[in-house]
This record gives structure tokens, sequence and C-alpha cells, in this order.
């Protein structure tokens, strides 16, 4: 495995270029979903902005960008809304597939709509949207998170759950 060097706090750009799939995604689920019925933004704005908060209390807090820019920008975020925690509990943390179910239905949910949208009246736009969404939230994903985020993560060198549950097949 080929190793690159690891950022103390990430530049502005790839904090940028990380968090443009994000907004992405939830711009793409809000549109969709308001296509649907207005209301149904509320309760999924409330869903992904409690999972951004889960994500700050549970993980960011132990993390080695506590305080510091990680490549989503979320290490200083926390540091103003949340106590340092205890690094040791990141790096002993175990995630698995299941566990990450919550964070999939982000993008799953607005997916479900559009194809709601698409058998109740079909029109290119939600097709185009449902499509986009999907290329977004796997290999939109995949490309950032290997190009710009984990590949320059020091948080990965100390030791990271989520790389070893992606990475399990690859080592030798």
């Amino acid at each position: 495995m080929e190793h690159h060097k690891s950022y103390d706090a990430f530049p502005a750009r790839i904090v940028l270029i990380c968090n443009s799939l994000s907004v992405a995604i939830y711009g793409i689920g809000i549109y969709v979903l308001s296509q649907l019925w207005i209301w149904l933004i509320v309760p999924y704005l409330i869903y992904s902005l409690g999972l951004e908060i889960r994500l700050l209390r549970s993980s960011c807090v132990n993390c080695y960008y506590y305080g510091k820019a990680c490549a989503f920008g979320r290490g200083r975020l926390c540091a103003l809304l949340f106590k340092k925690g205890d690094p040791q509990k990141f790096t002993a943390w175990e995630i698995s597939w299941l566990s990450l179910l919550p964070d999939f239905m982000v993008s799953l949910i607005p997916i479900v709509g559009g194809i709601v949208l698409l058998v109740t009246d079909f029109s290119w736009l939600p097709l185009a949207l449902v499509i986009v969404l999907v290329a977004l939230s796997t290999a939109g994903n995949g490309i950032i998170r290997g190009a710009f985020a984990c590949k320059y993560c020091k948080q990965r060198e100390l030791g990271c759950p989520a790389e070893r549950l992606f990475n399990k097949g690859k080592r030798s």
C-alpha cells in the first residue's frame, strides 16, 4: 500500500471539495423530497442534522483532528460544541456495515422518494437526480475519501475503524 504524507490540518481547498459532496447529496435529497411533499424536508433535515451531531459527539471528539481541520472540517466544529474525548476510544472503536445504515439512509431516503416520483408521475428530472444521487453516494464518496480525505489522514495512520472496515479484504 502506497503511503502519502498525512496532513496535520487539511488545507481549506480539500475541506471545500470534501464538503461539496455532502452539500450536493443533501441538496438533491431536499429537492427530490420536496417534489413528493414539501413537508418531507423538515424530518429529512432533522434526521440529517441528528446524524451530523451524532458523528461529532461519538467520533470527532476522540479524533486526532479534534480542534483542527480534518478533511471535512468537523474537527474545528466539534471543538466549538463538545469537550475533547479520549483518542484511545477512536482507535479501539469497531464499526460494521450495519452500524453505517443510518448514514446510508441520507441517500436512500431521497432515492426511494425519487423512485416513488418516477412510478407515480414519470419525469426525466427525477430520474436524472436519482442517478446522480446514486453516483455521488457510491463512486463520489469513494473518490472523495480515497483521493482527498483518507489518503492524507493522520488518524488513519493512528488507527481508524472505517479504514479497517473498508480495507478489510485488501490487507495482506
